[in-house]
Formats: C-alpha cells, structure tokens, sequence
C-alpha cells in the first residue's frame, strides 16, 4: 500500500513547483446515480487519491505552500452516526487529520467561509477548471465575492493554472510503490486468464467467462475489474469495445477477453485470445503468430531513451508485411504502410500509458515530439488484427477472426518489464494449458 509517507512526499513535489503566494484546489468526484435511489459504487478522483489516498465523496484537499499554520488542508463530512448506519463510515474531519496526514481539516459545509478567505490575496490558483462545472460554479462565486470587496482592500487571484498538467507528469513515472501494487494487479489479472481458458468449452456463454474472470479478481483481493470486461466471441471480438457479453461461443471459435483488475487504486489491463475449444485451426493460428510476433517485436524496443512510437510504428510494419504474406493486402510493404492499408485491420495504436487509470494520464508528445521513455513509465502493448465478417474484399476463411494480445510493460533503468507475462500467450502454451 501507499504510505502516508509517500503522500506527504508527492504533496511536496507538487508543492515545489507551484508559484510563490499560490494556491492549489483539488476536488473529489461526485457521487452517480445508477437508477432512482441507487448509486454506483464509488470511485474518488484520482488526482485526490494519488496526492493523500482519501477515499470519500464530498470532499476538497488544498495546498497552500508556506503557509505557517498548515499548508495541506482537507475539506470532509463530519462524523454522522446516522449516515454511518446507513451508507458506512466517514473519517470526520479529526479521523482526516489522524488517518491521512493532513494537516488540518474542515468540514465541508464551513468550505464558503474558509476557503474564501483562503483565496483572497492570492496570486495564482492551481485548479483543474472545467472538470466538475458544480465547483466550478462555487469557486467562481468566491473569486467573484473578493472583488466585490476589492474597493475595501480585498486582492482575488489573478490567475488560474491547470493542475493536472502538474499532477499528470507526476503521476507518469511510478515509484517503486506502485509497481509493486502494478505487479499485483498483473498477477491476480493473470490468474483470472488463465482460469478463462481453463473452463472454456464450446458453448460456454460470454458472461459465464466474464463470471470465471471476475470472480478471480474478488477472491484475490482486487477492489473491482478495472474496466468493462470485453469477452467477445468469433465475430463479436471484431467489435473493439464489445461489452454485450451475452453470446454463445460455438466449438472452432477464438474468444477475445480483455480484462483486467484494479487493485488498491493500480489498474492491469490484459487481452489474451484463444480457441474456446483448445485448439487453433490453420487461418486462426496464421493471424495468431502476426500479431504475438508484432507484440514481442514492439516489446523489445521499449527501452529508457527510445521515443514513445517505437512501440507502435513496430506493430504496424509487422501486422502489414504479416497480412502481405497472407495474400489479405497487396503491394509493397512500404507503400501500403503509407497509405495506411492495415487500418481495415489494425484501426488502433499499440498501447497507452496505464496506472491509477486504465487509459492513464500523461502527454504522449511534448512540443510536437515523441516523448521518450523513462524508468518507472508503465505502458500497454497490445497490436490485433480485426477481419470484419462483412469484409467481402478478403476470402471467406479469414473473415469474423479477430485477435489482440495485450501486456503491461514497464520501463526499467535497463530495459522493460512484463508485468502480466504469468498468463501464457505462445499457442502452445495456451493450447497445453487449456488441455490439462
């Protein structure tokens, strides 16, 4: 788990490049209404988690550097016997500052009055304006009450900075806490793979998969799946984002799972596909090898200094000279790289930052230039090939095969790490596995 330590130690370094005479606001996330009285589970902003770990609605963390009687403050419910009865526990402004290492804390009903005055005389705000329109409202209306009274001496701020341009850089390279709590998430997402293949059988239904996945997740401590689970059968695994779940998958088809778990706020994000029967026909076991050579060829470039597009621009030759062979394209390699012909099949990127987010924060280009990969930058690489069942321009045989392999790649100081390399991905392997 992630240290109070470790908290106060980011606040600082948030801290550090912040303005003099400045102010930084972060804000919870608001609670969902699923239907009437019912609410989705909830999740806390992940700006608030990554900067103090605090896990409830209805609260405000601010940073004010230099600021003699405190500089961490936190917003929060008051203790409420009632509530507590019905909806669970809440810290209270005493259990904030004992339990999270605030240095003080404040209800939130007394927010208008004290942060107002918190604000006057300020010379820059740290807000990450736009994102919750609710406070933006309540904090435009306190800048808005200062210069009213700036006839009477009153300063408000004078500018407005992003906050999450900050925070996401921070957050972009993992320290050795959180790879570790990466690395279990990997490894409960993995074992809830290979329990997949293990009780595939045709005719085995979608959602009893996504059951067998999740399952695994929860009786292995996870807090919940990262994302929707996509478990697409035959032609459904074309569809990039299916989250149906409801078909039957007949003997002789791949089942495409993509499905990760997220655990004390660090997300994995795996896709295998395998034959649900246990074996690959010739036309599955072709575009199989295309793509799991793609993935480790990608893999393999992935190291500190390399820009960000290696990755992909890998994939990309890989998949097109792949489908060349196969007689799907045709032409020369370069020129149909160049003229994009693999997007009817690859219509992707090979990957995206991952963390506290499954698509996580952080630019991918900085003054128009790839970035270049760092130590402790944790990054998915997952190339696929998708043949639409109406895809008349291909022969019948390859048509509705859909195939992605997805793993979660940390950059080392030498190289890279698989995180999520426990679940097989060689066609013998998973053919093995799914045999015993």
């Amino acid at each position: 788990m992630i240290t109070a330590k470790e908290y106060a130690a980011r606040r600082r370094e948030l801290m550090a490049m912040m303005a003099a005479n400045s102010i930084a606001i972060v804000t919870a996330a608001p609670e969902k209404i699923r239907s009437r009285d019912t609410h989705y589970p909830y999740k806390q902003a992940t700006s608030l988690s990554y900067l103090c770990g605090f896990a409830e609605p209805e609260s405000v963390l601010v940073l004010i550097p230099g600021r003699e009687q405190g500089e961490c403050l936190l917003f929060c419910r008051e203790k409420d016997k009632l509530r507590e009865t019905w909806d669970g526990y809440r810290s209270g402004p005493a259990g904030a500052v004992s339990d999270f290492a605030v240095d003080d804390a404040f209800p939130i009903g007394d927010i208008d009055e004290i942060l107002t005055g918190m604000l006057e005389g300020k010379e820059r705000v740290y807000y990450a304006i736009g994102k919750d329109a609710d406070f933006d409202r309540h904090l435009m209306g306190w800048i808005n009450e200062i210069r009213e009274q700036k006839n009477r001496g009153s300063a408000p701020p004078g500018e407005f900075v992003d906050l999450d341009h900050l925070v996401n850089e921070m957050r972009l390279i993992k320290t050795a806490s959180e790879l570790k709590l990466m690395r279990k998430a990997g490894e409960i997402s993995a074992r809830a793979h290979c329990r997949a293949m293990k009780v595939s059988v045709p005719g085995i239904y979608e959602y009893q998969l996504q059951a067998e996945i999740e399952h695994e997740f929860m009786v292995s401590g996870a807090t919940a799946p990262a994302y929707t689970s996509i478990v697409g059968g035959g032609k459904n695994g074309c569809i990039l984002h299916y989250i149906e779940n409801r078909q039957k998958i007949n003997d002789g088809q791949l089942v495409l799972i993509d499905a990760g778990c997220e655990y004390a706020n660090y997300a994995a994000d795996i896709t295998r596909t395998f034959p649900v029967n246990g074996k690959f026909s010739p036309e599955q076991a072709a575009i199989y090898d295309i793509v799991l050579q793609a993935q480790a060829e990608a893999i393999a470039l992935i190291v500190p200094g390399a820009p960000y597009n290696v990755a992909n621009d890998a994939t990309i030759a890989v998949i097109t000279e792949g489908l060349r062979d196969l007689g799907i394209l045709n032409g020369e390699i370069n020129e149909l790289i160049e003229q994009q012909a693999y997007k009817d099949f690859y219509m992707h990127s090979s990957g995206h930052w991952l963390g506290m987010d499954v698509h996580d924060v952080g630019d991918y280009k900085i003054d128009n230039q790839w970035r270049i990969y760092e130590p402790g930058m944790v990054v998915t690489v997952e190339p696929g090939i998708y043949i639409s069942p109406d895809n008349t321009a291909v022969a019948e045989k390859w048509r509705g095969l859909a195939v992605r392999i997805e793993d979660d790649i940390a950059v080392t100081k030498t190289g890279c790490e698989d995180l999520t390399a426990a679940v097989p991905k060689r066609r013998v392997d998973i053919e093995s596995l799914m045999a015993r």
